[in-house]
């Protein structure tokens, strides 16, 4: 699809998102008012729905926003996980919370709204089942200025092997396993290489990449975006997000490299040490309404797990490549996986040291 015609989607889908009903059947209305704290990604929900949540309970959700799931841990291990009510989990670091008893099971009972997800998702990661409820899937690619750079960056090799013209235009995303796992589907390896002679070797390639490095922080995805000013020319991005980018500029593209990317998963848990469970539990159950679901996706431009909600989606949504890949390009990318401690530690000092 064009990218003038992705642009024109991304549009269109605003449009529609803000025509799409709240849908606040079957919640009751509560006296006292009541607090959620939801640590997640920011603009990772419509505030309409959020809104109409808090008017139907008498409730209030309060957000605290990370900048990658490195910090969303670290936020987690500093507050002993008790700071907060609802957490956005990816798939790799269910295994972790679930040792360190984190998590607060989930049933069918609690969720009932869970009759309209995919059986697919809910079974995806085998760690998350009964503790996570599939939120949004995508992957992890790169996006770039078409009127900036000589050609399309369509693989990793290219961007992490840069042409000398893309010197200090770079950016990253400030996350090891995204980093370190693509430099090695660069070096033909997988993102989940144990191997650690594949892994120091992922690391010398990104030493040698560093000085094209403007940025190791998560480019923003409003008008002032480094990649909508041309401050940074190419970087790796999740697709959702370049979507939402590109509609402040309709030279920025989005590629899933030919060596394929990062297939991600993101979840919705409730903290074991949360004081409000039941709150948590309504408001999952609120999301996942299908036209609630269908307005999310419309908000955050990310594929739905909830398959109630593709009645309420346009056709050109659903067709969208960048949104829902075909099965051959899919088949190309992996999905990240728990790792043992010592490749951890190494792949955690080749990230410090890409940082200093």
């Amino acid at each position: 699809m064009p990218y003038a015609a992705r642009s024109a989607l991304a549009t269109m889908a605003l449009a529609l998102s803000a025509l799409l009903p709240i849908s606040l059947s079957a919640f009751a209305t509560v006296n006292a008012e009541r607090e959620l704290v939801f640590l997640t990604w920011e603009d990772y929900i419509d505030p309409a729905i959020v809104s109409a949540f808090e008017q139907q309970t008498n409730a209030k959700v309060r957000f605290q926003y990370f900048e990658s799931d490195d910090e969303r841990d670290a936020i987690l291990v500093k507050s002993n996980h008790s700071a907060f009510d609802l957490v956005v989990v990816n798939s790799p670091n269910f295994p972790v919370y679930r040792r360190q008893g984190w998590l607060e099971p989930l049933t069918h009972e609690d969720i009932p709204n869970l009759r309209n997800l995919s059986s697919y998702w809910l079974r995806a990661v085998s760690e998350a089942q009964g503790y996570g409820i599939p939120y949004f899937w995508g992957t992890t690619g790169i996006a770039y200025r078409k009127d900036l750079v000589p050609e399309a960056i369509d693989s990793w090799e290219e961007f992490f092997r840069p042409r000398e013209e893309l010197r200090g235009r770079l950016a990253l995303i400030n996350n090891s396993r995204d980093v370190i796992g693509m430099a090695l589907k660069a070096l033909g390896y997988s993102a989940n290489s144990t191997d650690r002679r594949e892994v120091a070797e992922a690391g010398a390639l990104l030493m040698k990449q560093k000085p094209f490095v403007r940025s190791m922080s998560y480019v923003s995805l409003n008008e002032d975006s480094a990649l909508v000013t041309g401050t940074v020319w190419a970087t790796m991005m999740y697709n959702g997000d370049a979507i939402m980018v590109s509609r402040h500029h309709p030279e920025i593209a989005y590629e899933i490299p030919k060596e394929g990317g990062e297939i991600w998963i993101d979840y919705l848990a409730i903290l074991s040490a949360s004081r409000n469970k039941d709150l948590a539990k309504e408001f999952i159950d609120f999301v996942n309404t299908p036209e609630n679901a269908a307005r999310n996706a419309l908000f955050v431009y990310y594929a739905t797990p909830n398959l109630a909600a593709e009645k309420f989606l346009p056709d050109e949504f659903l067709a969208n490549p960048l949104i829902y890949p075909p099965r051959a390009v899919l088949q190309r990318c992996e999905s990240y996986i728990d790792l043992p401690p010592k490749i951890l530690k190494q792949r955690n000092s080749i990230f410090s040291s890409l940082l200093d």
